[in-house]
């Protein structure tokens, strides 16, 4: 899949994502930059930055915010939300961006194994004494969305199938792609992350907004996905607490080697 198509895909509910979905990524976030030290004056640069809100934060640290993102329609939210940031539309195996441009840059669950080109780009545009930051999904008994991620398996073409398998074993392989692209491991770590919605109808919607969604939903439907993931969503639901989903996020920080 090109960058230009999943751009299309994870842009094709952006609003659903931005206020929905994204929110649940802000303990990863908080963590990352505290190990990372951003402060006031980095040169900070968020790869995948989605609708901007991990760039939001680390505005609100002081930084001098950019960001990147395939999605035309997360980046219009991404500007949106912080207007002085400069926010791109493009491919993160190919940045926009001069070399040793950055200070400071993170990828929050956006790179992922298969995508060490990125990382290249990345050791690219970071500076000599340079910070790197990397979320990604952490060991599988501990992802309360793991069935949500089996249900857009089965649903989704075979080529999906593999491509999606394959993404969710970067826990298992970070080290060897941060070594393999010119960065040294500082430190990893997990942390937990918790989705949260008011009921399953509000689930779905915000599930079903997810990139990885796309691929099942141009294969069976819009209402048939959301009637498979409901009999997924509604097991979870708590009738005074609605859907808390609690997951846990693997992450690193590396330096250029």
């Amino acid at each position: 899949m090109g960058w230009e198509q999943a751009g299309q895909g994870w842009g094709s509910k952006a609003l659903e994502w931005a206020y929905l979905v994204e929110p649940y990524a802000r303990p990863a976030n908080d963590l990352v930059f505290d190990r990372l030290e951003l402060g006031a004056e980095d040169r900070f640069l968020d790869v995948a930055c989605g609708s901007g809100l991990a760039a939001n934060t680390a505005k609100r640290r002081g930084a001098i915010v950019s960001g990147l993102d395939a999605s035309e329609s997360l980046i219009r939210i991404a500007r949106a939300r912080t207007p002085d940031g400069d926010f791109r539309i493009g491919d993160m195996f190919d940045l926009p961006f001069a070399n040793e441009s950055f200070d400071v840059v993170t990828s929050f669950n956006g790179i992922w194994k298969g995508c060490e080109q990125a990382l290249r780009e990345v050791r690219r545009v970071i500076t000599g004494n340079g910070r790197l930051g990397l979320t990604f999904w952490g060991r599988f008994d501990r992802v309360g969305l793991m069935p949500f991620f089996l249900k857009i398996i089965e649903l989704s073409p075979p080529s999906h199938q593999q491509a999606s398998m394959a993404q969710g074993d970067t826990a298992n392989v970070v080290e060897q792609m941060l070594a393999e692209t010119g960065f040294s491991l500082l430190e990893r770590g997990t942390v937990e992350v918790v989705s949260e919605w008011p009921d399953p109808a509000t689930a779905v919607r915000a599930l079903a907004s997810s990139g990885p969604s796309v691929p099942a939903i141009e294969s069976v439907g819009y209402d048939a996905f959301c009637t498979a993931l409901t009999e997924v969503i509604e097991p979870l639901c708590d009738a005074e607490l609605g859907v808390r989903i609690v997951s846990e996020f693997g992450w690193v920080v590396a330096e250029p080697s």
